[in-house]
């Protein structure tokens, strides 16, 4: 997943793993990268999801526009189990990336609006879902 933040820098886009529950997105990131440090200025962001295609006619994916939050509790235990799952390497991780985890935060990015995207029904085709 993409994600585009806007802070007092201006804008960023940066990739980063997700998992999801119906509509909302998860993924974790280090306080210090630029796009965490935008979420202080701006909870209102933007996301795509989409696998890369060489031809146009087989693109699909989805645009979001929504709130970003930080997760605690026993959301964000849930959320990291749910991840787990996901991501398998995770359940047993090297002892660099044990130490990287130690350091992050998880967030929810809530939908506000989402399209999705099916370049089979023609050249930028999109539909916008019922959240």
């Amino acid at each position: 997943m993409t994600l585009a933040t806007v802070g007092e820098d201006g804008v960023w886009a940066t990739a980063v793993f997700y998992a999801s529950i119906d509509f909302k997105l998860y993924f974790l990131s280090a306080p210090h990268t630029r796009h965490a440090q935008n979420f202080q200025h701006q909870k209102l962001i933007a996301a795509t999801i989409q696998e890369d295609d060489q031809d146009w006619t087989s693109i699909k994916g989805i645009q979001v526009e929504g709130v970003v939050k930080k997760l605690s509790g026993t959301k964000r235990l849930k959320i990291i189990n749910h991840y787990k799952k996901k991501f398998p390497f995770l359940a047993t991780p090297h002892t660099q990336l044990i130490t990287a985890l130690a350091k992050v935060n998880w967030y929810e990015l809530s939908p506000k609006r989402l399209y999705f995207i099916d370049n089979s029904k023609g050249f930028g085709y999109r539909a916008e879902v019922s959240l």
